[in-house]
């Protein structure tokens, strides 16, 4: 029997960056004496790294990863899911580990033995709860394409990618092998964009990727979009992508949500919540709502109501990992 017949051992198997979110709350001056970009992302050496973390207050260590923050959610919703990262053989790289297969996620990757430490991401938290996050990427920079997994990547359902880890050159490369090995299987391959600086500055890999009919769901927000395809709107960015990936995904923050799928479309309104706390990983946990109803061949409109919900619970505590139990918070808002 072929692989492609095979019936799939996971939901989904993710590649992304192995990072420990260190969090704490800040003040809007604090982020000016730092020189910080309030609301963004930027990439920082170890030695910044350093400077920034003495500079915080209290915080709470929690592991985290675009991509595996969506498979921490899909995995609390009951998927079977695998993840491929690179970490250090280092303290947060055991800590990391640990949580990881603790929400029930399969994970393999060897820890690597040399420098540098396993990656972290500095997030300041201010009143209105903007997250303004500074990552070390660290080990997670170095996931050799010889670790991956094709067999584990085959045997899933859908294999999802995340844009930050695009910029090393050695994920890159594990990554565009791991897209061989899935479509080889008749799998389907995700792709989430990340960030804006992110597509500045490997946008023609990107749009070569959906040209070339490669990427099966595509995740974005309203602002990586338009940087994609260089529409000003959201109509046109939807037009210039709707024929050439099969399901496209973009969420609009406190606007919702809406997605086109082989001609099809549908669009939803955030969730209603009483007070944002944090918007650390709304984008990762709307991707673990969507793809959950998704490979259960659900309806467009409640594949986006399971991501609106995900996100909804996620915003409304620190950290972007969820705290409450979202198979039954979906079951009570689907009916």
């Amino acid at each position: 029997m072929n692989q492609q017949t095979n019936e799939p051992r996971y939901d989904v198997i993710a590649i992304g960056n192995a990072i420990v979110d260190v969090m704490a709350p800040c003040s809007e001056e604090l982020l000016d004496e730092l020189g910080l970009n309030k609301g963004g992302m930027t990439l920082v050496d170890a030695a910044r790294a350093e400077e920034l973390y003495s500079a915080m207050g209290p915080a709470r260590e929690i592991s985290g990863g675009s991509a595996a923050n969506t498979l921490a959610g899909l995995s609390a919703l009951g998927a079977q899911c695998a993840f491929i990262g690179q970490v250090a053989d280092d303290q947060l790289g055991a800590v990391f580990a640990h949580d990881i297969r603790a929400v029930g996620i399969d994970f393999d990757t060897p820890a690597r033995q040399e420098e540098p430490s396993t990656a972290r991401c500095l997030i300041f938290v201010t009143p209105d709860a903007q997250r303004t996050m500074n990552t070390f990427l660290g080990a997670s920079q170095f996931l050799p394409p010889s670790t991956l997994d094709a067999e584990a990547v085959a045997a899933a359902k859908i294999l999802y990618l995340e844009g930050y880890l695009w910029d090393p050159e050695e994920p890159r490369a594990a990554m565009r092998r791991a897209i061989e090995a899935a479509r080889a299987a008749g799998r389907k391959v995700a792709f989430t964009l990340s960030e804006v600086f992110v597509i500045e500055r490997h946008g023609d890999d990107f749009r070569a990727l959906i040209d070339d009919g490669l990427i099966d769901i595509l995740f974005a927000n309203h602002l990586e979009l338009a940087a994609l395809t260089g529409e000003d709107t959201l109509e046109a960015g939807i037009a210039a992508l709707r024929d050439k990936v099969p399901t496209l995904v973009v969420t609009r923050s406190s606007d919702g949500a809406v997605a086109v799928h082989d001609g099809a479309r549908a669009e939803v309104p955030a969730e209603p919540i009483d007070k944002v706390v944090d918007t650390t990983g709304a984008g990762d946990l709307f991707a673990a709502g969507f793809l959950y109803g998704y490979v259960r061949d659900e309806p467009l409109e409640t594949c986006l109501r399971r991501g609106a919900i995900a996100a909804c619970e996620i915003i409304s505590h620190y950290g972007a990992r969820t705290e409450a139990d979202l198979t039954r918070l979906m079951d009570e808002k689907l009916g």
